[in-house]
């Protein structure tokens, strides 16, 4: 005869709403032993049992193992010291989810082939020191054997891509963007001829002629060739005249004939090769990554000014 207050695994199936196959797995594991058994050697199970039962199953819904849970039980580790270890672990989970989320998103709205659905997911997945790596290598390998402002180019490297753990999409598809954009060779080509004609107006004894008038009066040019460009006015106008001329006078280094046309050449063939689109878009990339204040594009009044500058030669 069943002793009373006693349950079968079928009666706590029933009560608990799991499957027969599912308790007796956990008895077997040593999650839920018997309280004792009949004469035939079926499991019985007391209301401490079905207790211990209804807190297996609510920490495994929330995900914990079987050895954590049996840790539990035998008050080896407290549930709370589980569930701070469980917490870590699923937010290490989202965090990943996360992750192939935005990629698979960015592969989605890019249409990418299998070659490139890799190569995301693995810049994707990159470190902190990783991204960082990559970034001094570009700077490196630019201005490598070359005579250039090491401040200068100790700034321009200083910006680093500080990714998010949790990243937006926007965020994760700008650093694949920029991860592939210095590692362009066409990229790396436009800049190391920058840093080219850098090092030869050191050596020559030159200011940089993207210097310092370009960093004071650069937003204010770029406005006014807006402004011209809205009003539909032609960099070969009398207005383009006049910017053109206030620019080659500000950028004359010291002793040196605004009006020489060798002199307005190389201005102008500096100023263009500085306002490449690509260039201002590693730098729109990388504010969107460290989450900057946005900045409106000057590519468009940055072209403008270059046919008003090599127009006015």
């Amino acid at each position: 005869m069943r002793p009373v207050g006693t349950f079968t695994i079928g009666e706590l199936a029933r009560r608990t709403g799991l499957p027969v196959k599912t308790i007796r797995f956990y008895s077997d594991e040593g999650l839920l032993p018997p309280t004792e058994r009949t004469d035939a050697g079926y499991r019985l199970y007391d209301t401490k049992a079905l207790a211990r039962l209804e807190l297996v199953r609510t920490l495994r819904e929330l995900g914990l193992g079987l050895a954590d849970v049996e840790q539990a039980l035998s008050m080896q580790a407290t549930v709370r010291d589980l569930a701070i270890r469980h917490v870590e672990a699923l937010d290490e989970q989202i965090r990943r989810l996360r992750l192939r989320r935005s990629v698979l998103r960015a592969v989605v709205k890019r249409d990418s082939e299998l070659e490139e659905v890799k190569l995301m997911n693995r810049l994707a997945s990159m470190s902190d020191e990783e991204r960082k790596r990559l970034v001094d290598e570009f700077w490196a390998e630019v201005s490598e054997g070359l005579d250039v402002d090491p401040e200068f180019y100790e700034r321009m490297s200083s910006a680093k891509p500080d990714l998010p753990d949790d990243p937006s999409p926007e965020q994760l598809e700008a650093w694949i963007e920029f991860a592939e954009l210095i590692q362009d060779p066409e990229f790396r080509a436009l800049i190391r001829a920058m840093s080219l004609r850098h090092a030869e107006q050191r050596e020559s004894g030159e200011q940089p002629q993207i210097g310092d008038a370009q960093q004071q009066h650069w937003f204010s040019w770029t406005t006014r060739a807006q402004t011209c460009l809205d009003a539909d006015i032609a960099p070969e106008s009398a207005e383009g005249r006049e910017l053109a001329e206030e620019i080659f006078a500000a950028s004359a280094p010291a002793g040196r004939d605004a009006t020489d046309p060798a002199y307005r050449r190389k201005l102008a063939e500096t100023i263009a090769a500085g306002a490449d689109p690509r260039a201002e878009r590693y730098w729109t990339l990388l504010g969107i990554i460290n989450d900057w204040p946005p900045f409106p594009s000057q590519a468009v009044p940055a072209q403008w000014l270059v046919a008003a500058l090599n127009a006015h030669a």
